[in-house]
């Protein structure tokens, strides 16, 4: 029986996402080829779209700063050897906190507003990580299943909120009282005018700050030795002290502070209200963003960025090239996202081959 040999790491961690994002884009090429289109042109126009000015480089941000924080939900659970399916579920219910203190303090300066909608907004999105975490913990739910459903609860009890007690009496859309602009995030084209009409706004600097937060939390900290002590084998974490259950309802709370930043940069931020399916899949990307980046921060930045790029350089593409229907843009980052998630180790055993280490010539 053969035994395999594990890549190098750098191979691991780079070259095999990159080859898997080239085989998406590979495909996809075809499927710009089959309409007539040209492929190197349609890969110029997203890039464009996507880095080429101000506008468009900001948007790119905007959509990377949703994937980032839906990365991280997903990848500190991995760690602790839960599969949390539930960033969708847990930023849109983290919207409902963070529109209900933003309208509390509406017209205060945005510098007391958005802590608040943070600190509140994080409470909201523990508890609905948390709830996941407990039925595990104490009573052996699967947290695949409970996160899945709790994202339908989770949509299904907003959809109520919004449209039956937070819509104004005198507005026809499903929406909430919007928040006055002097308390809502503020974009960063207030400070930096490159980026011109686009949302990002200073919510990116905080996903920044997760990232490195996150890496410190795992791999610098007590904590985090217990929580991949989890990850890793929960019966030798248990003997070793570590409160198995205990752990397991923390991680789910922290993962679902994490998503709720979603909330932030959307409600408090760019939309300046609660409108229904704000999140619009970014906790569901958020899974190809944690395993396409390896459940590490570096590369969670990374996958979160071509992510964004994705989206953005899509959106231009659909715009310059008529011949290109949006049908065909998603289906390019459906690509992607197979390649890097779902199928992401098909090219892993042909790489174990060719860098398998060579025998000596002596050697029989």
């Amino acid at each position: 029986m053969s035994v395999r040999v594990p890549l190098p790491r750098w191979v691991d961690i780079a070259l095999l996402p990159l080859l898997n994002v080239t085989l998406a884009f590979l495909i996809g090429g075809l499927i710009v080829l089959s309409v007539g289109q040209n492929p190197l042109d349609a890969v110029g126009i997203m890039l464009y779209g996507a880095f080429g000015y101000g506008s468009g480089f900001g948007y790119t941000l905007y959509y990377t700063t949703d994937f980032v924080f839906a990365g991280l939900a997903v990848s500190l659970a991995y760690h602790a050897g839960l599969f949390n399916i539930g960033a969708e579920g847990q930023a849109y219910v983290a919207g409902l906190g963070v529109i209900l203190i933003a309208l509390a303090l509406n017209g205060q300066p945005w510098q007391l507003v958005v802590p608040a909608m943070i600190v509140v907004g994080m409470v909201f999105g523990a508890v609905w990580g948390f709830i996941p975490g407990y039925l595990q913990a104490k009573r052996g739910s699967h947290i695949v299943i409970t996160t899945i459903l709790f994202n339908f609860i989770a949509v299904s009890m907003m959809s109520y909120l919004i449209s039956r007690v937070l819509k104004p009496a005198n507005v026809g859309n499903d929406e909430s009282a919007p928040i006055i602009v002097a308390s809502r995030v503020p974009g960063l084209k207030d400070f930096i005018p490159f980026f011109n009409h686009s949302p990002v706004n200073i919510t990116f600097i905080i996903a920044i700050l997760a990232l490195v937060f996150v890496y410190w939390l795992v791999w610098r900290t007590k904590f985090g030795f217990a929580l991949r002590a989890l990850g890793h084998n929960p019966t030798a974490a248990n003997y070793a002290g570590i409160s198995n259950e205990k752990m397991i309802m923390i991680v789910m709370a922290m993962a679902g502070a994490l998503a709720s930043f979603v909330a932030v940069n959307n409600v408090g931020g760019v939309q300046g209200r609660l409108i229904l399916n704000f999140v619009n899949g970014a906790g569901f990307v958020g899974v190809a963003v944690a395993f396409m980046g390896k459940a590490h921060p570096v590369g969670v930045a990374l996958s979160a960025l071509l992510f964004g790029a994705l989206y953005q350089g899509g959106q231009e593409l659909a715009f310059s090239m008529p011949g290109i229907t949006k049908e065909m843009i998603v289906t390019i980052q459906a690509l992607v996202i197979l390649f890097t998630g779902a199928m992401g180790d098909m090219l892993r055993i042909p790489l174990e081959k060719l860098f398998a280490p060579r025998p000596s010539a002596g050697a029989r």
